[in-house]
């Protein structure tokens, strides 16, 4: 059985996350690859809300191997949903198809519900993203149909634009 922890970043994950974000097929759902740069910096914007609230998007270790992140945000944008707290995941291609970001999300679920004490987390991927969505639903959101958008940080037209809303309450 895989050890799988959710924890801070460190400096040692810079490689790992850089390599993930510039894989296209983890990067699919996404409308771009991001740089080392931009990987780095991304890094350091999780760490430090981490630091800050003591919560956010961790680091999914297994077994002692970085492999990707989940973890509860608020957006960066406004929509009909928002103000919420949103709970997503991103992890290597290494290590799909064996329940991690399932018990990774999972862990990051009842945190947020009670740890944190919320009422209602969501999670949102582009229409076609059926990997994300079938984790979705085995976490227990249900679709919102009414919510579904277009993501304002996507350019109009783009194919990626129309995104699906799910909801969990507590």
């Amino acid at each position: 059985m895989k050890s799988i922890q959710l924890r801070s970043w460190r400096p040692s994950d810079l490689d790992s996350y850089a390599a993930m974000n510039a894989d296209e097929e983890v990067m699919q759902y996404f409308p771009a690859l991001m740089t080392r740069e931009e990987s780095e910096a991304s890094m350091k914007r999780s760490q430090q809300h981490i630091d800050e609230h003591g919560w956010g998007v961790w680091a999914v270790d297994v077994d002692g191997e970085f492999a990707g992140f989940t973890g509860l945000k608020t957006p960066r944008f406004e929509a009909s949903f928002t103000p919420c707290i949103e709970i997503g995941w991103r992890l290597a291609r290494k290590f799909w198809g064996e329940g991690i970001a399932f018990e990774a999300a999972q862990t990051a679920l009842v945190f947020g519900f009670n740890g944190l004490g919320l009422l209602e987390i969501l999670s949102w991927t582009a229409v076609g993203n059926a990997r994300s969505r079938r984790l979705m639903e085995r976490l227990g959101l249900v679709r919102d149909p009414d919510g579904d958008f277009d993501h304002p940080l996507i350019p109009n037209g783009h194919p990626l634009q129309r995104h699906v809303l799910y909801r969990k309450r507590r």
